[in-house]
């Protein structure tokens, strides 16, 4: 399996066990009004470490540092969910639920 093709389903997988988070301190347990408080897609960080460089490297996630968990750039979201359109997995953000294949939870 060539490296591009492990990077793409490192991708997909982080985002699918991805969530949405405030990246306000403090508010992260506080009710959210859509829109109010800007919002960051995060995942932990139980990937390859040299893929993830590459994929930092890249400007697709935000993985340095030591913390546990990565942030999926603009860019990177956009195209993991390309990705995953790509494969046939349907992926669900109009209600904030995350939908599997076939549009089933």
């Amino acid at each position: 399996m060539s490296r591009d093709t492990i990077k793409d389903l490192t991708l997909m997988l982080m985002y699918l066990t991805s969530w949405e988070e405030s990246i306000v301190p403090g508010i992260r347990k506080k009710p959210d009004r859509a829109g109010v408080y800007p919002k960051a897609r995060i995942c932990w960080k139980g990937y390859d470490f040299g893929i993830l460089n590459e994929l930092t490297d890249e400007g697709l996630v935000n993985a340095g540092g030591r913390s546990k968990s990565a942030s999926f750039t603009d860019e990177g979201a956009a195209k993991a969910l390309e990705l995953l359109r790509q494969y046939g997995i349907a992926v669900g953000t109009e209600s904030g639920e995350e939908a599997g294949t076939g549009g089933t939870k």
